[in-house]
């Protein structure tokens, strides 16, 4: 079966091919023989009422010093390609949102789109945890500084538990505070996080267990990979983002870990959304990553998986 790829993602001069999930499965459609569209954001638009993009066939190596070469560049009807990876990394934005308008001009003409555009809009990945409470620890959403302040003292007073808070539209570890009521700067930071209570914050009861890792698991169609990567945050640090300076271990899914992705993967299955990576710490959901989850090529060589290879033959029989 001759497939067409589309891929929207970061420039691909920028990306780290070594650590690069987009680059992994860009790789592992090659190797099936499929045609690779390579897709920027700002290559999107409409005419009348068809999508278009700027679309640069692509060859692809795994070679750190030389991994693509582009060949033919021309304007395509996104409705000629077979399907459509959108890796584009956040900011999640307005940008973001007509992107999602453009693909889902496709999604109607029958491209498959992975993510499904809408699902990419309702399911913003820090809110989507709010569908599964029984996975989670307390938390609270709002923009309001005396609700967030209260959430802090009340989790401080009956759990003697530091709290979290981060904002909604933060990726990579950015902006993320680890406060009590008896740290000095709290107001300011309440101030900052919220930009003056026009945005809103997630507060998140903090959660020890993150000095073993921010585990993230990957899931396909639904269904787990049976390994995690652990992200364990450096000596000082609250954060294990690999962006943030944490280190990556593999480890394989508990009890716990498999249980939440139970309880997780029928959604993420029903709402057409074919690959994501859930964060968990200890025993506790924290986030759902929906637009361009990472860890693939970590994982595989650890495990000497092919993740990239099973989503491929995913999407090969959505298409069949």
């Amino acid at each position: 079966m001759s497939i067409k790829l589309g891929i929207i993602m970061d420039p691909l001069p920028s990306i780290n091919s070594k650590k690069d999930s987009s680059f992994a499965m860009m790789l592992a459609a090659q190797k099936s023989g499929w045609e690779i569209h390579t897709i920027y954001q700002s290559d999107l638009y409409t005419k009348n009422e068809k999508p278009w993009a700027l679309s640069r066939v692509t060859r692809v190596e795994d070679d750190a010093s030389h991994w693509f070469d582009f060949s033919t560049e021309q304007d395509i009807n996104l409705s000629s390609l077979d399907v459509i990876l959108m890796r584009k990394d956040p900011p999640f934005d307005i940008e973001y949102i007509t992107s999602t308008y453009i693909l889902q001009l496709a999604e109607q003409l029958g491209t498959l789109i992975v993510n499904k555009p809408a699902s990419l809009r309702d399911n913003n990945e820090k809110m989507f945890i709010t569908q599964f409470p029984q996975c989670c620890t307390p938390f609270l959403v709002s923009r309001n500084k005396k609700r967030l302040r209260d959430f802090v003292i009340d989790r401080f007073q009956s759990e003697h538990q530091d709290v979290i808070l981060k904002p909604l539209d933060g990726m990579g570890g950015t902006s993320i505070y680890r406060v009590n009521p008896q740290d000095p700067n709290l107001s300011v930071i309440l101030e900052t996080v919220s930009e003056n209570e026009t945005r809103t914050v997630m507060a998140q009861q903090f959660i020890p267990e993150i000095t073993q890792g921010d585990k993230r698991v990957l899931l396909i169609d639904g269904e787990a990979v049976p390994y995690a990567l652990a992200r364990v945050p450096a000596s000082g640090e609250t954060r294990g983002n690999l962006a943030a300076g944490g280190k990556g271990v593999g480890v394989e899914l508990t009890e716990r870990d498999r249980w939440i992705c139970q309880q997780v993967g029928p959604v993420l299955k029903q709402q057409g959304i074919l690959f994501a990576g859930i964060d968990i710490i200890g025993d506790y959901l924290t986030e759902i990553n929906i637009t361009s989850p990472t860890c693939i090529r970590e994982l595989d060589q650890i495990y000497s998986l092919d993740i990239a290879g099973d989503l491929m033959r995913c999407i090969e029989k959505y298409l069949s």
